[in-house]
């Protein structure tokens, strides 16, 4: 089975799509994570792990052997080609595994898919409306060294390594800005959602 209407939820990194994430959540949707499904299928003893290994080196390990995220994001965040080979290993996991929870909804559902390349992946002509979320890019910078320890200059790869925030607004169904307090983007989260159940009762 399939959901009633698919919701693609994306934004640039650090643009607050995690919070809309978790509203639509207590509002009733069935919440799909990509970020959280692309660290599972690089967990110790998954084959893109040993890819991942074998194309980057061992140096993107732990002693452990478990993926060192921040000796592998200094490699990819600096250089596009690299990052295209890093989610050429990534990518059809993590699509099949979308895929495989997609099919087990029940077909009265209203789910979303968060994922930060839905355009690219193709998501985006699968879904009912697409949600994009904005701020600022300096809020971006800012909520990446609060919330993952990143200097400055990390945290600035990170963002001017992804595509404009422009190109994904001018695509989306609703664009929700983060910028302002949490109760604000909550609203604006609240409005939405009630617009899609309006217009499905009408169709």
């Amino acid at each position: 089975m399939t959901p009633a209407k698919l919701i693609g939820l994306t934004g640039n990194i650090a643009t607050g799509k995690s919070h809309v994430a978790r509203v639509l959540r207590s509002l009733g949707a069935q919440v799909i994570d990509a970020d959280a499904i692309a660290r599972q299928v690089v967990e110790k003893g998954r084959p893109a792990l040993a890819e991942i290994a074998r194309v980057f080196g061992p140096s993107v390990l732990t002693e452990a052997g478990e993926l060192n995220r921040r000796a592998l994001g200094a490699i990819v965040f600096s250089d596009p080609a690299r990052l295209r080979q890093l989610e050429a290993i990534t990518h059809p996991a993590v699509h099949a595994e979308i895929e495989r929870l997609l099919a087990a909804m029940p077909s009265d559902a209203i789910a979303v898919i968060e994922v930060i390349k839905l355009f690219e992946a193709g998501w985006a002509e699968r879904c009912d409306q697409v949600w994009v979320t904005t701020c600022s890019t300096e809020e971006q910078i800012r909520r990446l060294i609060a919330s993952r320890g990143l200097s400055e200059a990390e945290a600035r790869a990170r963002v001017e390594a992804q595509n404009p925030q422009e190109d994904k607004i001018a695509r989306a169904d609703v664009v929700i800005d983060t910028s302002g307090s949490p109760e604000q983007t909550e609203a604006q989260v609240h409005r939405a959602w009630n617009a899609l159940l309006d217009r499905s009762t009408k169709e």
